[in-house]
C-alpha cells in the first residue's frame, strides 16, 4: 500500500469513525455532490456559507470553484478532519471554519448558501436565512424529504402549511432532485432532497408579526373553514382584546394578558381563566364576533379552508380584517433576531 493510499484509508477511518460517534450521516454520492454544486451556480467571486460541512466532502467541491467558504461546524472532531483533508488539496486560504452554533451566530457578509443541514434544525434555519438580516442569492439545500415537500407544497396539497406559506412570502422555493439514504454514510433512517430557495426582489407590504400571528390562527386547523375557525370564544375573546390594545396606540401588554395568543389550540369548549381577563365586555365581544364574520362573508372567505388559499388571497384578508380594526399581534416591532425567532416558531 502506498503512502497515499495508507493516508487515505486512515483519513477514512476518522471520518466514519466520527459520523458513528455524532450519530452524523455524511453525503457520499460523487454524482449528487457534483450536481448540487453546478445547480447553485456559484461564481469564481462568490463566497459561499456552509452549515455543517462534516469532514468536507461538499467543502472540497465548493472549494474548488468559489472564492471562499466560510462553515460552520461545533463538531471539534469534524474540523480537524475537515481542515486536513482541505490542506491536502491547497485549498486552505479559501477557507474560514466557524465553530459556532449557526442558530445562535452572527452570519458574516456571504452570497450564496449551499449545505448539507442537519435535519433537526431545518426550520428555524430556514427561518434564519430568508427573515435574517444577511442578502444572498440563493440557498442550496439538502434537506429531509419529508421537510422538502413541506417547504414544496401548494395550495390544495395534502402538506400544504404554515411553513410554506411563510417561507413562500419572502422567497421562492425550487426542487431539484431527491437523494437515497443510501447515498450516505452511514445510511439514516429516510430519503432527502435538494431545493434551492431564492429570496424575492421584492416581498409584500406586511408587518410581518401581525402576518405570523394571522397565518398562526388560520392554520392551527388548516382544513377548518375560517368561519369556524373565528367564531370559536376563545378567539373573538384573544382577538378583541389584541384589537382594542392596536387602536390605543400599541399599548404594550404582558405576558399573561398574551398567552391566549400564544396557544395553537382549536377547542372550542376550553377557554381558560386567562382569557377571561380581557378588557372585553359581553356587549362588545358579541359586537366584535358579529364584525369579523362580516368581513369573511364580505370578501367571501367565511366558507373557505386555509389549506386551499394563496398567499395573496391570505394577504387580503389579513387588510379587509385590518382594515376592519381586527388584528392579530401587538404591533411592536421586534429586533430582527426576535424576527427570526418568531418566523420560526410560527413555521
Amino acid at each position: 500500500m502506498t503512502e497515499l493510499e495508507t493516508q487515505k484509508n486512515t483519513t477514512n477511518k476518522t471520518i466514519y469513525s466520527c459520523t458513528k460517534a455524532k450519530a452524523s450521516t455524511l453525503l457520499t454520492n460523487q454524482r449528487i455532490l457534483d450536481t448540487i454544486v453546478r445547480k447553485s451556480s456559484i461564481n469564481p467571486t462568490d463566497t459561499v456559507l456552509e452549515i455543517g460541512p462534516g469532514t468536507g466532502n461538499l467543502t472540497l467541491k465548493l472549494l474548488n470553484v468559489a472564492s471562499k467558504v466560510v462553515a460552520f461546524e461545533i463538531d471539534k472532531r469534524m474540523v480537524e478532519v475537515l481542515n486536513k483533508r482541505v490542506k491536502e488539496h491547497g485549498f486552505e486560504e479559501k477557507l474560514s471554519v466557524i465553530r459556532e452554533d449557526a442558530l445562535k451566530a452572527e452570519f458574516p457578509k456571504f452570497d450564496l448558501v449551499v449545505a448539507n443541514i442537519p435535519y433537526g434544525i431545518s426550520s428555524p434555519l430556514v427561518a434564519k436565512l430568508v427573515y435574517g438580516v444577511n442578502p444572498f442569492r440563493s440557498a442550496t439545500l439538502l434537506l429531509q424529504k419529508e421537510f422538502a415537500r413541506r417547504l414544496l407544497a401548494k395550495p390544495g396539497d395534502s402538506e400544504f402549511n404554515r411553513l410554506a406559506v411563510n417561507v413562500k412570502l419572502v422567497a421562492d422555493v425550487e426542487f431539484v432532485m431527491n437523494v437515497s439514504k443510501r447515498d450516505f454514510l452511514p445510511a439514516p433512517k429516510v430519503d432527502s432532497s435538494v431545493v434551492i430557495i431564492r429570496p424575492k426582489d421584492q416581498i409584500p407590504d406586511v408587518n410581518l408579526d401581525e402576518w405570523w400571528a394571522f397565518t398562526k390562527t388560520c392554520f392551527g386547523k388548516k382544513n377548518k373553514t375560517l368561519g369556524a375557525t373565528f367564531k370559536q370564544k376563545k378567539k373573538v375573546i384573544e382577538l378583541c382584546r389584541l384589537s382594542k390594545m392596536a387602536s390605543s396606540n400599541g399599548e404594550e401588554m404582558n405576558r399573561n394578558q398574551y398567552v391566549c395568543a400564544d396557544d395553537d389550540g382549536d377547542n372550542e369548549e376550553s377557554d381558560g381563566e386567562e382569557c377571561h381577563s380581557s378588557s372585553c365586555t359581553d356587549g362588545e365581544l358579541l359586537l366584535f364576533k358579529e364584525k369579523i364574520i362580516e368581513v369573511l362573508k364580505a370578501a367571501s372567505f367565511e366558507d373557505k379552508r386555509p389549506s386551499k388559499l394563496c398567499n395573496e388571497e391570505l394577504l387580503y384578508l389579513l387588510s379587509m380584517l385590518n382594515q376592519s380594526g381586527i388584528y392579530f399581534h401587538e404591533l411592536i416591532k421586534p429586533s430582527s433576531v426576535d424576527n427570526v425567532a418568531f418566523a420560526a416558531a410560527y413555521s
